[in-house]
């Protein structure tokens, strides 16, 4: 059992925090002196398989936010060199409007959530804030915003964050586990997106990336590089690490697994930020011919703000399954993870009434709105991994920190523009 500290000594600890990090010392921003962005990205795309790595590129390359999306280790880099709160919560790392999306609980009912958890670590909650506020303003002027109505969001967002935990600190913890954003449902773009999520059934799915055959059992489409069938030695391997996988999920769960059949496998490329790491799709039939039931295993690596932080996991899958667990108010029952030829994966449903926003959906208005349901969902997955009165106390009820926060977003922003722009004169030319 861990040592549990009271509000009060939490509030103190919050305010005490303010005296290592004014609430208005987020807003600067200076890049440090020799950094190096090609070096970063080259370092974190190591051990990702090379011949895969120009998707990764070309979709870094198509504006500053695909770039961002990219870059998580270099913005890890340079909030790492920042001074910190101190205030440690479970942090997503990669938190971008791209990153919050709907699926579907394991009750069959549809929630708008964080939806990505590759990079979560424990780690300062600011870092969570800068980065999504960041995203909102790459998002915003990739889809056409003022600079102007970024602002806007970001202040929206931040005060959102500040309100929700303000709340949730009042709360017993088990009922903060049981917070739903009730907002949710009336959000113009959070709505469309849990529509969109409704749709994509995996009946859907079926439809999008698999072929009947002559035998008429349905097999992946050929799509290579983005989507393969595995060849026999390669499906073996994938096949194999069910077992230990099915050791990580509850007893119901993994009753339920065993009402389906795994009849094929495939590689597939995934976003921009995972381009190139091993990720595998099996294809699972149950007894009816519309049972279906996609798993998504792939592989995790070390989080980009390990060296930063300490870091109790090294198993990744493990610590994304964690993660996610800790953080999302409803959970995939088929979340767990194995590991293929000593390396790390995390295994999930694929596409299970999943839907996410993009940057054309986010113009005027619905910027403002999305930022503010973001900042409470945000608000909600930090208060059950961290202490609420702490992160209350330190955020406070005036907008110091949402105008401190802002301001870092516009010029965090701008070096990304400058960032990419480096990266397309010379990414080309890298072996």
């Amino acid at each position: 059992m861990g040592t549990v500290r009271s509000i009060e000594e939490q509030q103190a600890a919050g305010r005490q925090a303010r005296k290592r990090v004014p609430r208005s010392g987020h807003a600067d921003w200076h890049a440090a002196a020799g950094r190096d962005v090609v070096s970063i990205l080259k370092e974190s795309e190591r051990d990702r398989i090379p011949e895969l790595l120009p998707i990764r590129w070309e979709r870094m390359a198509a504006s500053p936010f695909g770039f961002f999306r990219g870059a998580t280790a270099v913005m890890a880099r340079d909030l790492a060199g920042r001074p910190d709160t101190g205030l440690i919560v479970q942090i997503c790392g990669d938190a971008h409007v791209r990153n919050m999306g709907a699926f579907a609980s394991p009750e069959g009912h549809l929630v708008f959530d964080i939806n990505d958890f590759d990079e979560t670590i424990r780690a300062p909650f600011e870092w969570d804030l800068l980065r999504f506020a960041t995203s909102l303003v790459l998002a915003g002027r990739e889809a056409g915003d003022t600079d102007d109505e970024c602002q806007a969001s970001t202040g929206a967002f931040v005060r959102s964050y500040r309100e929700a935990v303000r709340a949730f600190a009042k709360l017993p913890y088990i009922d903060l586990l049981r917070v739903e954003v009730k907002r949710i449902l009336t959000e113009k773009p959070i709505y469309r997106i849990l529509r969109m999520a409704e749709r994509a059934t995996p009946l859907w799915l079926l439809a999008k990336v698999t072929e009947e055959r002559d035998s008429g059992e349905r097999r992946f489409i050929e799509r290579p590089p983005l989507l393969r069938r595995l060849a026999a030695p390669e499906a073996e391997k994938v096949l194999q690490s069910l077992a230990p996988y099915e050791e990580t999920l509850a007893a119901e769960h993994r009753f339920a697994l065993g009402h389906y059949r795994p009849v094929d496998f495939a590689f597939k490329v995934v976003g921009t930020g995972s381009v190139g790491v091993r990720d595998f799709v099996i294809l699972m039939a149950g007894a009816a011919q519309d049972d279906v039931l996609f798993l998504q295993i792939k592989e995790e690596m070390q989080s980009c703000y390990a060296p930063y932080v300490d870091e109790a996991d090294t198993h990744h899958g493990r610590r994304a399954a964690t993660g996610q667990r800790l953080m999302q108010r409803a959970t995939d029952p088929f979340l767990g993870w194995t590991e293929i030829d000593g390396r790390p994966f995390l295994v999930r449903q694929l596409n299970d009434h999943k839907a996410s926003v993009g940057p054309a959906d986010l113009t005027g208005k619905p910027l403002v709105e999305y930022a503010t349901v973001a900042g409470s969902v945000l608000a909600r997955a930090h208060a059950r991994t961290g202490e609420s009165a702490a992160l209350a106390a330190y955020c406070g009820k005036n907008e110091w920190l949402d105008a401190a926060i802002t301001r870092f977003a516009i010029a965090y922003a701008d070096q990304m523009v400058t960032d990419h722009a480096r990266f397309v004169d010379t990414h080309r030319q890298w072996p």
